[in-house]
């Protein structure tokens, strides 16, 4: 992984977990009540000194500063000193928090991502504006309001493309096979921000939940529904996928964990500095009524916060078992302050544990926020890891497995996933790109004309033919930039067919076709499917539940 790939990780990573920490609800009252009291008080010396270094920034400084940037720095810079998640939001950015905080936001309904360093269209949401619109899948965003995305990255576009309910926003692409740009004016509305991506049958018996998309205030009604759709196929086990779920709110947190674990069994414990707000509180499920059917939990390095509090406790009640890769670590509570003038802070008011007594949280005392996030996602070539231990403990689950701690959840099976060559990826999106819009001579029956929501798959979609692989080599051939990827197309032939087959299931089903498509080389999944015998075992080993009828727990 190159310096400049990891950064555009760490960042990515880094305003997720920012954000989704400040979800999590505090006690508000007594800090504002103490702060009011002081709001008449004199200027303080450090007060003072903050005004006179900007006055003199703005009087000689080679440019005009903007004295609101030097203001919010400040703030961050004061803030991140305490700890890595504690924070400033300005009024856009506290606005933005909220409206993910509700599960929704404002815009036109559309997934866009980099590739090849332009902006695309991956997916567009049904019935969503941008459906309307007649967006699809390869749209290349050239401009949007007339200003070029040349040079921008996901979050610009995405800034730029979202914006206030009813305002109209003009979107110019490019399309595979069009002669000319395409400009549409589209109006934004307001957008579901799901905290369930997708969820589906992944073998007979098995179904699979994608709760990625954080914990927001529908995200347990949101289970729940997901659970019942696949209780009608015929769902007998689960795999509940955590990955890259950055957190965010306590409660749903402990709504998600109760669907699954019986009335008086720990949750997580919350601890705030002592004699500060609150006494530590323990949280346990009040459900009479939890599922009982195996479960394995998926876990990477971008399950943070709420998602750790589910893994945790699912893992030190012998509920399930837990596989992937270590989580994050994030097991610090913010509190919400609003601030006049529209702006937010967050602040690090308590530390999650689990029910054992583990702390989530790694260790950052002494640590850069740069090295605090890089020593997660560390990869050789990438210079030294920086040390970041947290204090090990050791407890005992019920059945009496050793489970080790704080700092993060360490899975019950490990299973590492090998990082996606981002250079070979792009190049299938942009072969499946033209493959998809018809412009390659002689495969027309792979191409797309408009998208099907709501597709089940069958497994026989768009099977690739020794005809495209032929196509897709000398594509390879043809463009300059992708030339130098044509000597290694043998090595990589499995992946570029699984690859290209899922943009084409992509552009003609939708992003949860091709996740439900991909999933079946996902060593991960698999292995958590493996995993279920087990899970079903332990959990009847706990004896969690009481015996039904048939005599089994």
């Amino acid at each position: 992984m190159t310096v400049m790939k990891f950064q555009s990780r760490f960042l990515r990573v880094a305003v997720l977990l920012i954000v989704s920490g400040a979800l999590a609800g505090g006690v508000v009252s007594r800090w504002q009540a103490r702060t009011t009291a002081k709001a008449d008080a004199p200027d303080s010396e450090v007060t003072q000194n903050f005004n006179e270094a900007v006055q003199l920034i703005e009087d000689n400084y080679v440019v005009e500063p903007d004295r609101e940037r030097l203001t919010k720095a400040s703030i961050s810079g004061m803030l991140h000193t305490l700890d890595p998640h504690s924070n400033f939001f300005d009024r856009r950015e506290f606005n933005e928090m909220q409206e993910e905080q509700s599960s929704r936001f404002y815009g036109i309904g559309v997934t866009i991502n980099e590739r090849n360093g332009r902006i695309y269209v991956l997916g567009v949401s049904k019935g969503m504006p941008a459906d309307h619109a007649g967006l699809r899948y390869g749209d290349a965003i050239v401009a949007v309001d007339g200003k070029s995305t040349n040079g921008w990255r996901q979050a610009d576009a995405l800034k730029h493309v979202r914006g206030e309910k009813g305002v109209p926003v003009e979107i110019t692409v490019e399309r595979a096979g069009a002669p000319q740009p395409i400009s549409v004016k589209i109006t934004r509305d307001e957008v579901p921000y799901p905290s369930v991506r997708n969820h589906f049958i992944a073998r007979p018996g098995t179904g699979y939940i994608a709760l990625t998309g954080g914990f927001n205030q529908a995200t347990s009604d949101e289970m729940q529904a997901a659970i019942a759709d696949l209780k009608k196929q015929g769902m007998t086990s689960l795999v509940l996928d955590l990955r890259r779920n950055p957190g965010g709110l306590l409660k749903e947190a402990i709504q998600v964990a109760e669907s699954f674990l019986p009335r008086g069994a720990g949750i997580v414990s919350v601890r705030g500095r002592e004699g500060l707000f609150s006494r530590p509180r323990t949280y346990q499920s009040e459900s009479d009524d939890p599922e009982t059917f195996p479960l394995v939990v998926l876990i990477n390095g971008e399950s943070a916060s709420a998602s750790e509090i589910v893994a945790g406790a699912i893992q030190d009640q012998d509920r399930g078992l837990i596989v992937g890769e270590d989580s994050f670590g994030k097991g610090l509570v913010q509190s919400v302050f609003k601030i006049p003038g529209g702006t937010g802070l967050t602040l690090t008011t308590a530390k999650y544990y689990t029910p054992s007594g583990r702390l989530i949280q790694r260790e950052y005392s002494g640590v850069s926020l740069y090295d605090y996030y890089r020593a997660r996602y560390h990869v050789a070539g990438d210079g030294p890891v920086p040390q970041v231990s947290p204090a090990s403990k050791t407890v005992y689950t019920p059945t009496g497995r050793p489970l080790h701690g704080g700092g993060g959840i360490t899975p019950d099976i490990v299973v590492k996933k090998s990082e996606e060559d981002v250079y070979w990826r792009d190049a299938c999106f942009e072969f499946a790109r033209q493959l998809a819009a018809g412009t390659l001579p002689g495969l027309a029956e792979y191409k797309v004309a408009k998208i099907e929501h709501d597709y089940k798959l069958r497994g026989n979609e768009y099977q690739l033919n020794d005809q495209v692989i032929a196509a897709f080599r000398d594509f390879l051939h043809n463009h300059p930039k992708l030339r130098r990827l044509e000597g290694g197309l043998n090595a990589k032939l499995d992946y570029a067919r699984r690859r290209i087959r899922a943009e084409v299931i992509t552009a003609a089903y939708g992003l949860e076709a091709a996740d439900q498509f991909l999933s079946e080389s996902d060593e991960q999944m698999q292995r958590a499917i493996e995993a279920l015998p087990k899970a079903r075992q332990l959990s009847e080993t706990a004896k969690l539940f009481p015996p039904k009828a048939d005599g089994r727990q």
